[in-house]
């Protein structure tokens, strides 16, 4: 019997312990309170208990994520909702399977004690933005809800210098600002701004930060783990939002300042307490809406946009 017991114990001594599944994930920009779900899975060892190693990654220019994913170089990437029905018809293998922050955190920032009261008072002013093709869809859908067009503005590409544009007075309000990070940036510099939101102002509501994976090659087990972290990370942010932002600020110094402690407080409300849920009529709204903007030539089914990975 000891000897039974002896063997057994070598055999399993000599068992190697199973290994976490590894993923890599590619941010849509440098770490910020956006990325708060993921930051705090990481740190509170949320991935790891779903048997993920995680590898987190910058993406130096942020339009990269997505075509990396698409190209197998990555299994998940943060990305936008509007310009994932773009990227689709562009032909790229890419499919929404989680969701980040569940509102739109873009809006239209102008000065607060500036000449524009409304968007409507934008007639023969500047805009400024960044990334065309979407901002301007965007733009031209606050234009018409206040009874304007395009051809009633100027669109200056300030090239994401967005808040210093908008002070310097180069232009006369821009869109593509975040409301957690452009309005608090300027407060802190002692400029208010006023937003006016984009889904107040004709737009359909989407989904801001999503995460995307290629469709013929994802691991729908292995994401939907990784999206369990990330729901049990936002709930512990959600229920104990000053320990979180410690949690999170402690892996950076850059995160322990005054913008990233605000933002902070106005972007965890945002998080999507589901993020493995998905609103069919949104996307179906918004893939619409961007046809009829024509900047997409066709109607995708939202089955090729975005799906459940929890569904059987």
């Amino acid at each position: 019997m000891k000897l039974a017991y002896l063997t057994t114990a070598f055999t399993l001594a000599a068992t190697p312990i199973m290994a976490a599944d590894q993923m890599t994930l590619l941010l849509d920009w440098f770490v910020n309170p956006d990325h708060g779900p993921i930051i705090v899975a990481q740190e509170m060892g949320y991935f790891a208990d779903q048997d993920l190693e995680v590898n987190i990654i910058a993406p130096a220019d942020p339009s990269d994520p997505p075509k990396l994913v698409a190209a197998g170089k990555a299994d998940l990437a943060i990305s936008y909702q509007p310009q994932l029905h773009l990227l689709i018809h562009e032909g790229l293998p890419l499919q929404r399977v989680g969701t980040l922050v569940a509102t739109p955190l873009n809006c239209l920032l102008a000065l607060a004690d500036g000449p524009i009261k409304s968007p409507a008072d934008l007639a023969g002013k500047k805009v400024g933005f960044s990334v065309g093709g979407v901002e301007k869809a965007v733009m031209g859908a606050i234009l018409d809800h206040n009874g304007l067009t395009l051809d009633d503005v100027e669109m200056v590409n300030v090239n994401w210098s967005l808040s210093p544009s908008l002070m310097s007075g180069q232009v006369d309000a821009v869109i593509g600002a975040y409301r957690n990070f452009e309005l608090n940036q300027m407060e802190i510099e002692g400029v208010e701004g006023n937003c006016f939101f984009v889904e107040e102002e004709g737009l359909p509501a989407y989904d801001e930060l999503i995460y995307v994976a290629n469709p013929d090659t994802m691991d729908k087990e292995m994401i939907a783990r990784f999206l369990a972290a990330t729901e049990k990370a936002t709930q512990y942010i959600v229920n104990h939002p000053e320990e979180s932002f410690e949690v999170f600020a402690s892996t950076s110094a850059e995160l322990q300042d005054e913008l990233n402690a605000r933002a902070w407080v106005d972007t965890f409300p945002r998080f999507a307490l589901r993020p493995t849920a998905m609103d069919v009529g949104r996307y179906a709204a918004f893939e619409a809406f961007l046809n009829e903007a024509g900047l997409i030539p066709s109607q995708n089914p939202v089955s090729k946009i975005a799906i459940d990975v929890t569904a059987k």
